[in-house]
């Protein structure tokens, strides 16, 4: 029995190739991250749809591979040592496939290092502002009397707006001529603001023309129109 098949996970999400990578997910950012991760660096894959709406999430199946509930997770029947490996957080996914991989993140380690800190300015910062300018301004927070939690997040994230673009001036990607697992990181949550979100006005995004200008060009990749749509939705009956 190959070890993707004897986890618990393959109860619900049974594995058509248990050989492969076994992705469990939804085309969210942080979701996407990943997909497209795979797609550019050509690890075999198989996509799982996880449903939050109807709480996969807080499965038995799920849980006992990502005990934090939270999307994307995966499942390497080829790990480490070529043991199997099961994996959650996608910033942690996104290093263990550079290194499997040996593609996207620098071999030099005063540039890898930079890579990673802008890889930890996506999750500790750009992420959950942007996350939270949704939820006040597209979702549930919309109805808030209270416009002044809306307003720190929107502040805040032009800030990091700001940043990203500044570092963008002269540079193709976060990290000059070098695509790389930062580009993979902080672009979806900038394409989400406009996709999802709708805050292209609330954030003044035609202002940040380098981070318009980048993201323009990741969408153009095919890797990346592939990995957009990982896990794909369900065919309607």
């Amino acid at each position: 029995m190959q070890p993707s098949q004897a986890h618990p996970i393959s109860r619900k999400w049974p594995a058509q190739f248990p050989d492969w990578l076994q992705l469990y997910s939804l085309p969210t950012p942080n979701g996407i991250k990943v997909s497209v991760m795979l797609e550019e660096v050509g690890i075999p894959y198989e996509a799982h749809r996880v449903d939050i709406q109807a709480n996969d999430q807080f499965s038995p199946e799920f849980l006992a591979l990502n005990p934090n509930n939270k999307i994307p997770a995966i499942l390497d029947p080829h790990g480490p040592g070529g043991q199997p490996l099961a994996l959650f957080e996608s910033g942690a996914i996104l290093i263990y496939l550079a290194e499997k991989s040996g593609q996207l993140l620098p071999l030099d380690a005063a540039q890898r290092y930079e890579t990673l800190q802008w890889l930890m300015w996506q999750m500790g910062g750009a992420g959950p502002m942007f996350g939270q300018v949704g939820f006040f301004h597209r979702y549930g927070g919309k109805d808030f009397e209270d416009k002044r939690p809306l307003q720190r997040y929107v502040n805040e994230s032009k800030r990091l707006l700001g940043v990203l673009d500044q570092r963008l001036a002269g540079r193709e990607w976060i990290m000059g001529r070098d695509y790389s697992i930062a580009d993979i990181a902080v672009l979806p949550w900038v394409r989400c603001l406009h996709v999802n979100y709708e805050a292209d006005e609330l954030l003044e995004l035609a202002r940040f023309r380098n981070v318009q200008r980048v993201l323009a060009d990741w969408l153009d990749r095919p890797p990346v129109q592939r990995g957009l749509n990982m896990p794909p939705a369900p065919h309607s009956p």
